[in-house]
């Protein structure tokens, strides 16, 4: 299975040059998984919860048209961030998409930092998406955080995470290592570069998108601060085995009745 991610440095609220660049940087590519970044066609950093509102929309909407047409050149499921509109609320939610229609939309759980104040935390389970070639779990930038998001996703039989995100905090690449070890899970981290500065906030963020194995290991790495495209094969077979040696099995060795649950 060939998968990858695009990293890009969006301009803030101009969501047609951003479906541009992304379109150019995927001429021609043919893939079966494409990760794009946390907000990739807005921006991210808002004066106001009225901004983000004006950047929001319904799922079946110029975001979704763009990445069905995405999927559709690419071959490719395609996951991506976009600001969704509800009934009376915004989040901050990622679209997975196949060539043909919405498959699916994640809200985020765990909001940053000013997040609180523009969008509604996510209120739906975790669900992971049976594609043609794998099962696909989806969660967004700072859910990494809490490892019950990856370890729900894994029990709910994920093979691979992908993981849009606007990353601003040096933590994450290294621990993804751990959590797609642990949890014998692949996980494609799609960040952006480029520095926005808007309001009182300022943020730079990390880049260093990145493909993790399910043995912990880094199998692809973008720059700091470059527009880049990466794409390598994995067999998704490998995240089916849960077994560390003869004895011990991640998933079957579990003693939940012992676990704090609240």
């Amino acid at each position: 299975m060939k998968i990858g991610y695009v990293q890009t440095s969006p301009i803030f609220g101009d969501k047609e040059k951003n479906f541009i660049q992304i379109r150019d940087l995927l001429d021609k590519v043919k893939a079966d998984l494409i990760v794009l970044p946390e907000l990739f066609a807005t921006g991210y950093t808002f004066v106001s919860k009225k901004e983000a509102e004006s950047l929001a929309e319904l799922p079946a909407g110029k975001t979704s048209e763009f990445l069905i047409e995405l999927a559709h050149k690419t071959n490719a499921i395609i996951v991506g961030g976009f600001i969704e509109k509800g009934n009376s609320q915004i989040y901050n939610s990622s679209l997975i998409v196949s060539s043909k229609e919405i498959l699916g939309t994640y809200r985020k759980l765990h909001l940053y930092y000013k997040e609180k104040l523009w969008f509604s935390p996510g209120n739906m389970p975790l669900k992971v998406y049976d594609v043609s070639k794998a099962k696909i779990g989806v969660m967004i930038c700072f859910d990494w955080f809490f490892p019950e998001t990856m370890r729900t996703l894994a029990l709910l039989g994920a093979d691979i995470i992908a993981h849009p995100a606007n990353l601003v905090l040096p933590y994450c690449q290294n621990a993804m290592t751990i959590h797609c070890l642990v949890n014998h899970i692949f996980a494609v981290t799609a960040n952006r570069i480029g520095q926005e500065a808007r309001g009182t906030d300022s943020f730079t963020f990390t880049g260093g998108s990145q493909i993790t194995s399910q043995k912990g290991s880094i199998i692809s790495s973008a720059s700091t601060d470059h527009v880049f495209v990466d794409f390598t094969e994995i067999d998704v077979n490998q995240a089916r085995d849960k077994s560390i040696n003869t004895y011990n099995n991640i998933l079957k060795d579990r003693r939940p009745e012992f676990y704090y649950t609240k």
